[in-house]
């Protein structure tokens, strides 16, 4: 019998990117990049490890953005589209390599793009919400949920935002996997008292926080962060673990940094002659990442000077690490389960954008990582989900953790700085404004009710931690003030309109068309917390 849990937690997350004015629009793209290096690569592993009956257990957060992204039409055409693209660019690879030292890794491509193919278009019928639906019901994954629209809830100054975050990514998480979510990924893992309030009247039994957050509670945690603490509320909160997240996420302490590892940041779509090129980029002539990719890490040198990728060097390297990752968890469980009375839980929460996209190797690793904790005799090591610890240890000691995220530095900088703060005092106004119609239109009907839904939605989207975070970090910068002033600005035109009763239907119909997250969105979820336990009454 184990002497204690793992619990893996990947947090799959995109921002709501939805342009159907422009088939090639850049920011799109990161979907595709997303689906192709990181969630088929990932589904691939676990129908492997069911086709060989291993019993793996993993805690899987869809965002509600990303759960409409990949149940749109447009955007799967789309991706189609792009894969399309991507094997004709493989040909074309396998032929220009041809007597080089990258023709394999090439080959390799290309059996991997026609994998995704089968796999996108006919195992799932171009859904891969149908995929998670599939293993949350074979009981190996546990699907929960996150922010609406990844919204920052300790800066949102009314509990209605916080409400109608999490109520509409309920709903949206029932209408697509078909039950409610027993746990959520608040956005960034960014606490503040009383929201757990909000998760409790939702449903919701447990969150996670940074190690931080549990470790700062208001009561010194009896088993620190190795079993969960309940919030006055009831709901439970499980802190990550510190160590077991190091030797993942990071590059420079972590197996993704290995030099046999592949290299990230060479890719054909900047190496190669425009001219060979031009139709697998941006139509305008902007270079971007194709996927394929040919070097290795290689160590502390120039980019110029890495060495070739060689795929059965990285296989012999997901090898040795998986074999120390589980040394390592079993050493810490035999410490900690000599000092504790029950079985201690290690929490690894991750972006599962890590695997496959940013460490090419990390589905892979996953994949058998499980199969080793299964077929290892010792088994001091097993599997879990936060649920089902819960269900095992139903007793937990009652504290509030603290304010923090797991943001650079523990707290709200990366979200709240001279880069980003700005966006706030707009956002504030617009939720007042908000409230303000919830309450004083609780029954409509037509192009009204339809005028208000689009403004509830207009409000979450700008109210996205993507597009704080894109201005911190200096990336694409220009994209995401745009897209925080954008919606501010429909959301202001919906107000006006529905007040003055003079709704432009047109107008309307585009923007629903163009902005189409939750179906299901009911504006009346930002109605005053008073006025909806009246209305209940």
């Amino acid at each position: 019998m184990a002497k204690g849990y793992l619990a893996f937690v990947l947090h799959a997350h995109l921002p709501y990117i939805r342009h159907p004015e422009d088939e090639f629009f850049m920011e799109e793209r990161w979907l595709y990049e997303a689906i192709t290096e990181t969630y088929i690569p990932l589904i691939q592993g676990f129908d492997r490890l069911i086709a060989e009956n291993i019993p793996f257990k993993l805690t899987l957060s869809v965002s509600p953005p990303l759960v409409c992204m990949l149940n749109d039409s447009l955007l799967q055409q789309r991706y189609v589209n792009h894969l399309k693209r991507m094997l004709e660019l493989a040909e074309k690879e396998i032929h220009r390599t041809k007597d080089t030292e990258y023709h394999d890794t090439a080959k390799m491509y290309r059996q991997r793009l026609q994998e995704s193919y089968d796999i996108f278009c006919h195992r799932y019928n171009c859904n891969l919400n149908h995929a998670f639906k599939k293993f949350q019901d074979m009981g190996r994954v546990e699907l929960i949920t996150c922010g609406g629209t990844h919204g920052y809830m300790p800066f949102m100054q009314k509990e209605e935002s916080i409400y109608a975050q999490v109520e509409n990514a309920v709903n949206n998480h029932r209408r697509t996997f078909g039950k409610n979510p027993n746990g959520i990924w608040i956005p960034e893992c960014a606490y503040k008292e009383g929201v757990d309030r909000v998760l409790k009247e939702l449903g919701i039994k447990f969150f996670f926080t940074d190690t931080h957050g549990v470790l700062y509670a208001d009561r010194r945690p009896r088993y620190g962060i190795y079993a969960p603490i309940f919030c006055r509320s009831g709901v439970a909160a499980f802190a990550r673990d510190i160590e077991s997240s190091k030797q993942v996420w990071s590059a420079n302490e972590g197996y993704p940094g290995d030099v046999d590892y592949r290299e990230y940041y060479r890719d054909i779509g900047f190496d190669t002659d425009e001219e060979y090129i031009w139709e697998y980029i941006h139509p305008d002539g902007i270079r971007q990442n194709t996927g394929f990719k040919y070097h290795r890490i290689t160590g502390d040198v120039d980019l110029s000077e890495k060495a070739p990728y060689v795929p059965e060097w990285a296989e012999q390297k997901v090898q040795q690490h998986t074999g120390n990752f589980i040394f390592n968890r079993e050493k810490q469980i035999e410490h900690l389960s000599s000092l504790m009375d029950r079985k201690p839980i290690i929490v690894a929460p991750y972006d599962a954008e890590l695997f496959g996209h940013w460490w090419y190797e990390g589905p892979r690793f996953l994949e058998v990582l499980f199969k080793k904790i299964n077929d290892n005799p010792n088994k001091i090591v097993e599997l879990i989900t936060p649920m089902d610890y819960l269900n095992e240890y139903p007793c937990n000691q009652v504290a509030t953790p603290c304010e923090s995220s797991w943001g650079n530095n523990g707290y709200h900088y990366v979200w709240l700085c001279k880069e980003n703060d700005w966006i706030y005092r707009h956002i504030h106004e617009a939720t007042e404004r908000m409230v303000e119609l919830a309450n004083n239109y609780p029954h409509t009907y037509g192009v009204q009710s339809r005028a208000l839904n689009q403004a509830g939605r207009e409000l979450m989207l700008a109210q996205a931690s993507d597009w704080a975070f894109i201005m911190y970090t200096g990336t694409t910068v220009e994209y995401a003030v745009r897209r925080t002033k954008t919606h501010l600005h429909n959301f202001l035109r919906l107000y006006d309109m529905i007040r003055e009763n003079r709704i432009d239907e047109g107008w309307l119909s585009n923007l629903e068309y163009k902005n189409n997250i939750f179906p299901e969105m009911d504006y009346r979820s930002f109605r005053s917390r008073e006025t909806a336990q009246n209305a209940a009454v």
